[in-house]
């Protein structure tokens, strides 16, 4: 059995829009207003204003909308200062109707590590024999991957996989953007992701956290110096496969891969 697969899963490929994820059905409301960068006040149907914790830190282009409607859910940890957790924003699609964007940071890599343990990327990465999630590498060994994946021995490419996963929710029409805002440490993983090549693959996997986007690209009125270091990146042997999700009340479903379309090509 390859080891870090759970091979219940992998029997059988998702096809696209199948759910990947499943959980309790979230609670909706409105916005109030986010503050503090965690905190996030949210009116329910019934009246009542809770606070829920907010797990995107970024300024949430495009998705931040006091008035808008918002999903929540209760609270694993019964010693946690704020009960409710932000998850979902409603917000206008880019066909005009509404679409629901996944702003829980946290789940991106594990929505990415699921796709791989059901063979949805196999094509891309081949057989997979072991996924290690954290692992020390980089110059001076002062970083982590989100993902070292040991590829098989039937694969015809024997190298490792370095993975890096970036949630991806700002948009431009239909075109999904990284990043929102400047981000040294995104910089910095482009530079370590540049240094594992060639000896092994370096992968950038955004997670794009809403169904209604159809290319990825790098969000350059925001951080032109990332997208100048993801095209170099890119030009001497960075692989980039990003990752389309959909997001409802009661699941989350695989909707397949998205095209890269390169700022100035």
């Amino acid at each position: 059995m390859p080891l870090g697969i759970n091979n219940e899963m992998n029997d059988q490929v998702l096809n696209i829009g199948s759910k990947l994820l499943d959980f309790p059905a979230l609670i909706e409301g409105v916005l109030i207003r986010r503050y503090k960068r965690f905190f996030a006040d949210v009116e329910l149907s019934n009246g009542e204003v809770v606070t829920a914790h907010c797990p995107n830190t970024g300024p949430m282009k495009g998705v931040l909308i006091p008035g808008g409607k918002v999903r929540i859910s209760p609270a694993k940890g019964i010693d946690r200062k704020l009960k409710w957790t932000w998850e979902q924003a409603e917000v206008e699609g880019a066909k005009g109707e509404p679409c629901w964007v996944g702003v829980n940071t946290s789940l991106a890599n594990k929505l990415v590590r699921l796709v791989i343990e059901n063979g949805c990327l196999e094509e891309r990465l081949g057989k997979i024999a072991e996924i290690r999630q954290e692992v020390i590498y980089g110059e001076n060994r002062r970083s982590r991957i989100d993902f070292y994946l040991a590829p098989d021995e039937c694969n015809s490419d024997p190298r490792g996989i370095f993975l890096e996963v970036k949630n991806t929710t700002w948009t431009e029409g239909a075109l999904a953007l990284f990043p929102d805002t400047v981000t040294v440490r995104g910089q910095k993983h482009l530079k370590e992701l540049i240094g594992v090549l060639p000896k092994s693959r370096a992968i950038l996997a955004p997670c794009l956290s809403r169904a209604d986007v159809n290319a990825f690209s790098t969000g350059d009125l925001a951080d032109p110096t990332y997208g100048e270091l993801f095209r170099q990146a890119f030009k001497v042997g960075m692989e980039v496969v990003p990752c389309c999700f959909g997001f409802y009340r009661e699941k989350i479903t695989w909707e397949g891969e998205r095209p890269l379309k390169i700022q100035g090509n």
